[in-house]
This record gives structure tokens, C-alpha cells and sequence, in this order.
């Protein structure tokens, strides 16, 4: 006991002194007298209906690899040390967003003072709070906050997107709380948040998290049976596209529910990871929009269900019409043609070609391509033939690959039926190849007759390399040497 006390003696002895020279011999000191510390101030926000449990495996894997970062950034920026400090608090969990942002803002007035350099971490609700809090200014706490990360965050406003049944999403989501809404599924379903990201990401930093099952209809995270949002992509709770709006860096995290991160270890170890690269201003892969497209699909009158297998994501090379008139009054024509191209280098996909004349009088012979065994032989060789006095019409396209250029690989893809009737869906989708380079998509769908129909948008992603300069912004504590940097 008398040992214990005589070392509490001793660090607080230690500490006055340190306190004196700082404050005493600092501006007579050479920079090589004191340690540069930076502090990570990390503040976490839990979800709707959660509480601060959920960060508890982030949390202690952040603890984990901070040691080993901290060696790195050590190595590169002699006399700094890296240190963290974490805020772990629960909120009322159904509140609207006004009222959890301002909680929000007292917890960190009550705990971090007027700390700078904070990095909000949001998960879901959270996510969508933190953005609020620092766009909108709230307690005027904007100042102090270096950068928001969101983790499957409703970023966009859920009204726009079809629950089961189709009815509105405001009474699902009350239903689903069970009467415990105090405001918050207003927030959810109406609040657009892309705003307010834009700004986070125009005056400081944006990193958000998203992930999500691998079709509309797939069944990877139903809750109790039930698909939440039967016409899109989504991790269980929030649509994949919802999690996401311009400004922000994207990282895609793969295939997993809405709070896989607090469950299990290796989604904890990659979001840890990455975290911290971000804020010490090293590369971070992030997804970039590639190009998208619609497709639609109708079912005919007869009795069933109709299956479609389709291609996207591919680019057309070249299109055009091939047409030619028969002027004899006797005798059927034949031509034979060589159509279409691509540029140097680029592999062919697939060609498109659709007859326009009257079908009993021209037709199609033979369609190929011209060199067979070459897959960068994008020509076409078309045979056609039409009747006396008749003309032959085609419209044809080929499509190329689009491959990423070398060094490039494709990131994630999105998929959303905007419209349509019930009974009409896409079953599942996954990339055509195993190249990552390989922007295309193969999307199989069906709708039960008659004229069920439905249309979908797509879009494909590719991967880029950021980095922000966060850890440069974060002010710095500058230790006599000697002294304890806590």
C-alpha cells in the first residue's frame, strides 16, 4: 500500500514538473527538447435502438493494431508518438436526429472539452448523426472534428425505396420498433443526408463503409425470414445504395450485414484497418463509379414464369444499320458483309444484331464473327438475302469487354429495380469472371405472366487509391522529453 502511494507521489511530482517546464522554459527550449504527440480523439456512435456495445471489437481491435501503426509513423516522423483517446457513450437510441445530435454534443463538451482533431465514428443512425452534427454546426462543434467515418449509415433518405408489402416506409419502420419511435424513423425515411455529406466532405473528411448481399432477392441477411427490401441490394437493414452519396470515399467491405463489424473479428480487423490508414494519411482503396444502365424485362401472356439471363456492363465498340434493296423482279439477292470493330487491344464481348425488314421476305444467313479463334477480332461477317423488289434492314452492335486499364480492379456493383410490378424480380447477379479487371455482370431475373414486368438500374465501381492528409491537420501536444505522454 505505502509503495503504491509513494509511486502515485512520484508520477504526480513528475507531472508538476513537467507542467512547470512547459510553461516556464517552452519558448527557451530547441524542438529537439520535447516529443510531438499526436492525439487520435475518436468519438463513437452507436445505432438506432443499439448501444455502445456495438464498437466494443472495433474498439479493442483499433487498440490493437494502433501499436503497430504507431511504430511506422514513429519511424517516418522522428520525435512524434501517436496516441488515441476513445469516446464510447450509448444515446437514446429513438430519439430524432436534432435530439441525439445535441446528446451527441454534450457527451463530447462533457469529455473531450475543446479538444480539435475529432474523428466521429458513426454506425447506421449514428453514421447519419454525425454528418448532421458537423454540417449543420450543432453547439458549434465543428470546429473541433477532423473527419466522420459512417458504417452502413442511412446517408440517403429511405422513402424512395419499397419495403416488403410495398406500404409506406415510415409505418414499417414503426413497426418494426414496436411503438419506440420517438422521432427517429421520421429522420430515417425523410431526411436526405447527401447534403449534409457533401459539406462534411468539402470542409473535412468523409470515409464511409458500406456492404451488402450479392442480389435483390438474395436471402444472405433476411431478418426472420423476410427480405427488408425486396427490390434492392442490401446488408439486412439499410439499401446498399442508401449508405453512400457523392463526396465521400467508399470503401465496399464486401458481402455482410449491417453489424457484422461488432460480431465478428475479421470484418473488426478490416474496418480497424482501414480506419487507421485513413487517418494517418495512407492509401485506402475506395470505390469510383464506372458506368451503369438499365435493364428491363416483361413477361409474355402466357401462363408461368419467365427466366432472363443477361449481360451487363459491357460497352458498345460500334453500332450501325446494314441495309440493301433487291431491285431484281425475279431472283432473290445475296450480300455478304464485314461489319463492326473495336479499338487496338480491346477484347470483344458479344454482338447484338436485330432484323427490322419483313421477316418471310429477307432474313439473315449466317452471322460470325470473322476470325473465329481471335479474341480481339471484333468484325462481324453478315450474310444476308432478301426477295425480288424487297430491301434487308439490320441493326447491328458489338460490344467489347471494357476492361479496366492494367493496374486497375473493379470494386463493387449495385443493382436496383426502380420499377414495376410485384411478382417481377432479379434472383441473383455476380461478376461474369474471375478477371478484375472485368467490369461485366451476369444478372438472372424472372416474372410471372402474364405482363408482369419490372426495370432495374445497375452500376458497376471500380477501386482507386486515396489519401488524405488527416493526421497532418490533427493539432499537436508538444512533451518535454522525459516527462509521461499521458
Amino acid at each position: 500500500m505505502f509503495a503504491q502511494a509513494r509511486k502515485s507521489i512520484s508520477r504526480a511530482v513528475v507531472a508538476a514538473l513537467c507542467a512547470v517546464l512547459m510553461l516556464s522554459g517552452m519558448a527557451r527550449a530547441a524542438p529537439q527538447d520535447f516529443i510531438r504527440v499526436k492525439e487520435l480523439n475518436f468519438v463513437f456512435l452507436h445505432g438506432m435502438g443499439a448501444n455502445c456495445c456495438t464498437f466494443q471489437l472495433l474498439v479493442d481491435t483499433l487498440n490493437e493494431y494502433l501499436p503497430s501503426f504507431g511504430t511506422v509513423y514513429e519511424a517516418a516522423n522522428p520525435g512524434s508518438r501517436l496516441r488515441m483517446n476513445t469516446l464510447v457513450r450509448c444515446y437514446p437510441g429513438y430519439a430524432s436526429i436534432g435530439v441525439w445530435a445535441r446528446n451527441v454534443v454534450e457527451s463530447i463538451k462533457d469529455h473531450y472539452g475543446d479538444k480539435r482533431g475529432l474523428i466521429l465514428v458513426g454506425h447506421s443512425m449514428g453514421g447519419k448523426t454525425a454528418l448532421h452534427v458537423v454540417a449543420a454546426d450543432v453547439g458549434g462543434i465543428a470546429d473541433q472534428v477532423a473527419a466522420v467515418v459512417t458504417i452502413n449509415s442511412p446517408v440517403k433518405n429511405l422513402d424512395q425505396y419499397q419495403p416488403p408489402g410495398a406500404g409506406p416506409v415510415l409505418e414499417y419502420c414503426r413497426s418494426v420498433l414496436l411503438g419506440s419511435d420517438e422521432g427517429v424513423c421520421s429522420s430515417v425515411v425523410f431526411l436526405d443526408s447527401s447534403k449534409s455529406g457533401r459539406l462534411v466532405a468539402e470542409r473535412k473528411h468523409w470515409l464511409a463503409f458500406i456492404s451488402g448481399e450479392r442480389a435483390p432477392l438474395s436471402p444472405q441477411f433476411n431478418r426472420a425470414g423476410v427480405d427488408v427490401w425486396p427490390r434492392d441490394m442490401d446488408d439486412g437493414v439499410v439499401p446498399l445504395s442508401a449508405q453512400h452519396a457523392a463526396g465521400a470515399d467508399v470503401v465496399y467491405y464486401g458481402e455482410h450485414g449491417h453489424s457484422d463489424f461488432g460480431v465478428r473479428e475479421e470484418v473488426a480487423a478490416l474496418l480497424a484497418d482501414r480506419i487507421l490508414r485513413y487517418v494517418l494519411g495512407e492509401y485506402v482503396e475506395c470505390s469510383v463509379f464506372a458506368r451503369g444502365g438499365e435493364v428491363e424485362r416483361r413477361a409474355d401472356w402466357l401462363l408461368g414464369t419467365e427466366h432472363w439471363d443477361d449481360i451487363l456492363g459491357e460497352v458498345v465498340a460500334t453500332s450501325g444499320t446494314l441495309e440493301h434493296r433487291n431491285d431484281s423482279w425475279t431472283e432473290w439477292q445475296v450480300w455478304e458483309d464485314v461489319i463492326g470493330g473495336c479499338r487496338e487491344g480491346e477484347k470483344r464481348s458479344r454482338t447484338q444484331i436485330t432484323q427490322t425488314s419483313i421477316p418471310l421476305l429477307t432474313r439473315i444467313e449466317e452471322l460470325r464473327w470473322l476470325k473465329t479463334d481471335d479474341p480481339f477480332d471484333c468484325q462481324l461477317y453478315v450474310k444476308t438475302r432478301a426477295a425480288p423488289r424487297t430491301t434487308v434492314r439490320t441493326e447491328w452492335a458489338v460490344y467489347a469487354r471494357g476492361l479496366l486499364p492494367e493496374g486497375t480492379r473493379r470494386s463493387h456493383y449495385e443493382i436496383e429495380i426502380v420499377e414495376g410490378t410485384p411478382l417481377s424480380t432479379v434472383t441473383d447477379a455476380a461478376w461474369l469472371t474471375d478477371d478484375r479487371r472485368d467490369m461485366r455482370l451476369r444478372v438472372l431475373s424472372e416474372a410471372q405472366s402474364p405482363f408482369r414486368w419490372f426495370r432495374a438500374e445497375w452500376r458497376v465501381y471500380y477501386q482507386e487509391e486515396r489519401r488524405r492528409p488527416i493526421i497532418g491537420e490533427l493539432p499537436v501536444r508538444l512533451v518535454p522529453r522525459g516527462c509521461p505522454l499521458d
